[in-house]
């Protein structure tokens, strides 16, 4: 699962507007966030293995960010941090909460089992990588159902529909790129690059943000 986390942002973004499109964005990857930073540092492991369908990756030790316990963790901080650092209502604290744990969800779904169910228990995940044409369709029609519910919340409050599109375009952009390039390099270079993919795709979001409060001023 990639972009398709993103959907998660997207439908909180159309049930609960008070919170900035950027703190639901970074909350839809702050699992993987972490987890690209910790595979930079060595304390994560993953290797890659091209000859598996769908994603080459081999996600042997993560306990830090992908198990459930420290999910649930990363979750209530997000809650916290977007309450007493941020200002946000508590209704919107607790939707991205629920953002940042949908995290988890998604990726249940598509991993094979790697992720912890308690820190070093079993894992678990119902491998949906395995079918790469599948995954990948489920991935964007999430992501487009998602952006629909946003495009129509914002109709609803009289406010321009090109916002959505063009965020739900450069993600699918994004989605067909990664697809069609190969994971080559070393595991510390893909994490690089995976991190700064979701700090760009965090930083368009907060320009999106304030081009509306600029247009509404």
């Amino acid at each position: 699962m990639f972009v398709g986390h993103y959907a998660a942002a997207l439908a909180a973004k159309a049930a609960e507007p008070r919170a900035p499109l950027w703190t639901y964005v970074a909350g839809a990857q702050l699992i993987d966030i972490g987890w690209s930073s910790l595979i930079i540092a060595g304390v994560e492991k993953v290797s890659l293995d091209p000859s598996l369908p769908g994603s080459a990756l081999v996600l042997s030790h993560m306990p830090y960010t992908h198990s459930l316990p420290a999910v649930l963790i990363w979750a209530l901080a997000a809650a916290f941090a977007g309450r007493w650092l941020l200002k946000l209502p508590w209704g919107a604290a607790w939707m991205l909460a629920a953002v940042v744990f949908s995290h988890w969800l998604l990726d249940l779904l598509v991993h094979r089992p790697d992720l912890e169910l308690w820190f070093g228990g079993p894992k678990v995940g119902l491998g949906l990588w395995n079918l790469a044409t599948p995954e990948q369709a489920v991935e964007i029609g999430l992501l487009g159902l998602a952006a629909m519910a946003w495009t129509a919340s914002r109709k609803a409050a009289g406010r321009s529909a090109w916002p959505a599109a063009l965020f739900f375009a450069l993600l699918v952009a994004v989605q067909i790129t990664a697809m069609l390039t190969p994971m080559g390099g070393g595991v510390v270079s893909m994490g690089v690059s995976a991190l700064a993919v979701y700090l760009a795709v965090t930083v368009v979001a907060w320009l999106v943000d304030r081009g509306q409060r600029e247009r509404r001023a």
